[in-house]
């Protein structure tokens, strides 16, 4: 039994070529493939992912997700153009041989309650869900600040409402932390039966940065990475860890932190990994 590690190499830099060498470097053979050249990998257009995928099966690099922005517009958006870029990342995950495609619950408008936009949400996701289950592929639905399946009672709602296999949860503690949610104390229990893909980020509680809890490695927050790792070995996790580090300057793709930071998020989790004696790929 080993976990397998992945990221968002559009973190590492802009050019799809700088992400590849230092996932070749820290021997990496996966990616959450987000963007590439400054363009969502949902924008870029058929030469640009055909180049993308020559220069990843190049160098032996697999997708273990399409890193999408599906469900990342307002409740209160039109739907109609957004289902159509969902059709396209299912097209987009065959083209890659992508098991996953990271997908999102709406933005709730601002001091509203979000129960109150459940049956929408409900009516919107399962329409997106129905796609990747003709796709043959599985939507993994991360827990995002604002919006509706931000904190753990709505995350299961929304999986055990939609009901489909094809249908499953991101756990990311950053996220739970800047929910002001203790990821293992109060979220990890509850939404694991559903949760088949880490996120690896970690937060400090109550440290506003931009308008959010500071993002900070894995193991140097309130994320409870180190609990959260150590249960997962447990009960035997076999998925994926997507190293998401955030360290640095925010822009429409992440966090461009460069080189030097995502090796250190990097280390951060797997310096975590070495102390519970977890082997890794």
């Amino acid at each position: 039994m080993a976990f397998t590690l992945t990221g968002f190499a559009d973190e590492i830099a802009h050019d799809l070529g700088e992400q590849i060498e230092l996932l070749n470097k820290l021997d990496i053979k996966h990616v959450e493939f987000r963007s590439a050249w400054g363009t969502k990998v949902l924008d870029l257009d058929d030469e640009e992912l055909k180049k993308a995928k020559k220069m990843l099966d190049e160098n032996g690099i697999k997708l273990s997700s399409v890193g999408s922005d599906i469900g990342k517009i307002k409740i209160t958006d039109p739907f109609e153009d957004h289902l159509k870029r969902a059709v396209h990342s299912v097209e987009v995950a065959k083209f890659f041989g992508a098991p996953y495609i990271r997908m999102f619950s709406f933005f709730m408008p601002e001091g509203e309650d979000p129960d109150s936009y459940r049956d929408e949400v409900l009516s919107r996701t399962r329409e997106m869900v129905k796609l990747a289950e003709a796709g043959g592929v599985t939507m993994l639905h991360e827990n995002e600040k604002d919006i509706y399946g931000d904190i753990p009672r709505r995350v299961i709602d929304l999986i055990t409402s939609i009901d489909s296999p094809n249908y499953r949860a991101i756990f990311d503690p950053a996220n739970y932390v800047q929910c002001h949610v203790k990821p293992f104390d109060e979220a990890f229990e509850q939404v694991r039966p559903y949760t088949d893909y880490i996120h690896c980020k970690d937060a400090k509680a109550d440290t506003m940065k931009l308008g959010v809890e500071e993002v900070v490695p894995c193991g140097e927050g309130d994320g409870q990475v180190c609990e959260v790792v150590a249960a997962l070995n447990e009960d035997g996790y076999n998925g994926f860890f997507s190293i998401e580090p955030h360290l640095g300057q925010f822009d429409a793709f992440g966090g461009l932190c460069g080189p030097e930071l995502w090796t250190k998020a990097y280390e951060a989790l797997t310096g975590i990994f070495k102390e519970q004696g977890i082997e890794w790929n």
